[in-house]
């Protein structure tokens, strides 16, 4: 693989999303990632939701760019086997609960005997220490915990509501690669290797604070509920449709009053200034809802093009596959996976001129690498065999 962390080797003990999704990003960019898998079992992704030949949708868009080698950790050879391969890496993620890695022998100081400049990634739900930290957790409980729900909701008082999306596993996906890639920069200034801890909780709680969390930080200034949101979440009905209509500043408000063909708006005393508008904002919301149900999004969207108010229609999945600027941004991609056929899936986010990536790496079948990467490692095909036999390796074939 080509890219920025072409080089860079990872291995990964990890399942579900957060951290399989971390080294895919990784991996995306160029890095070697071996994913260390339990023999016959897998990562529970692999049997979650629908498959093709044995892939599901799930493991496929998360566990790109890697490969695949099973290894029972609960065999000492088994263990032995990743210690060697973990002393030819740069990097080790793990996101078992706290406590597990230290019974198997491959927690921290375990691998750094054989690996003393690697950078360890432990990622947890809850962190290692605390009331709940050897509690399971779901994305669910993080948003509850966190306040996101409530923070969706739009007030203290209205019903907590969840986010749509795994939002917690996913942005600590991200934060973990960040870091990796942070960690592995100081390696190369200090030649020194460390141990990043990173937790679901910790990551959306960081998350939060950048705009959310406002009337909490302020120590001294404390807050009883927050205030309500607006009645209306900013997509608005049209005749035929739905769409989001923005209007921050006075630039904005006056762009929209020329689409609207409100001159009366410039002159209420409700929306005069950016601070009126926010005190009278379900007001202003409703007066816009009111206007914007008379044409279609359309029709809408010629108007304040040509107005330069920013708007957008509020898409469904298939429809964004087929907007203009999505295919102009040439963020999705199409390839054919040996087993699962023609995929479509985004590239990178980030374009790197200097180190392009190549195109990423279909996910693996289970044990595909086993032989490949024992003999990088320098098994003879007999102590292969034998670590077969013991159950130290799994014992997955494919044909040709």
């Amino acid at each position: 693989m080509s890219g920025p962390l072409n080089g860079v080797r990872i291995i990964e003990v990890t399942s579900m999303l957060t951290g399989p999704w971390a080294t895919s990003i990784l991996g995306d960019q160029g890095a070697d990632v071996i994913k260390v898998e339990a023999p016959g079992v897998g990562d529970h992704t692999r049997s979650a939701g629908a498959d093709r030949g044995g892939l599901s949708v799930n493991f496929l868009n998360i566990n790109r760019s890697k490969r695949s080698l099973t290894l029972n950790l609960k065999n000492e050879q088994g263990v032995s086997v990743l210690k060697q391969l973990t002393a030819t890496a740069d990097v080790f993620v793990q996101n078992f609960r706290p406590g597990v890695v230290e019974r198997l022998g491959i927690g921290e100081p375990d691998i750094r005997k054989v690996s003393p400049k690697v950078i360890y990634m432990s990622m947890s739900g809850w962190g290692e220490h605390g009331p709940l930290a050897q509690k399971p957790v779901y994305d669910p409980v993080i948003q509850a915990l966190s306040g996101l729900t409530t923070i969706q909701a739009g007030s203290d008082d209205a019903r907590p509501r969840l986010i749509r999306t795994i939002l917690p596993d996913k942005l600590t996906a991200v934060v973990a690669s960040q870091a990796i890639t942070a960690a592995l920069l100081t390696r190369e200034r200090t030649g020194k290797g460390q141990h990043v801890r990173l937790s679901m909780l910790d990551a959306v709680l960081n998350f939060l604070w950048a705009s959310d969390m406002g009337g909490q930080t302020y120590v001294d200034q404390p807050v009883s509920n927050q205030a309500a949101a607006s009645f209306i979440d900013l997509i608005y009905e049209t005749r035929d449709g739905y769409m989001t209509v923005s209007t921050m500043g006075n630039k904005e408000w006056l762009a929209l009053s020329r689409a609207f063909e409100r001159p009366d708006l410039l002159e209420d005393p409700r929306f005069k200034t950016p601070q009126l508008r926010d005190q009278n904002v379900n007001e202003r919301l409703a007066l816009v809802q009111e206007e914007l149900k008379t044409k279609t999004t359309t029709k809408w969207l010629e108007i304040f093009e040509k107005e330069e108010v920013p708007a957008a229609p509020a898409l469904t999945r298939q429809e964004v596959i087929e907007h203009p600027q999505v295919m102009a941004s040439e963020i999705l991609l199409e390839y054919d996976h040996p087993v699962a056929g023609r995929l479509r899936q985004t590239r990178t986010a980030a374009r790197f001129e200097g180190t392009p990536p190549e195109l990423p790496q279909g996910a693996p079948r289970l044990g595909e690498h086993n032989t490949q990467i024992l003999i990088e490692l320098g098994l003879s095909e007999d102590e292969i065999i034998e670590l077969r036999e013991c159950g130290a390796i799994g014992d997955e074939t494919y044909p040709e």
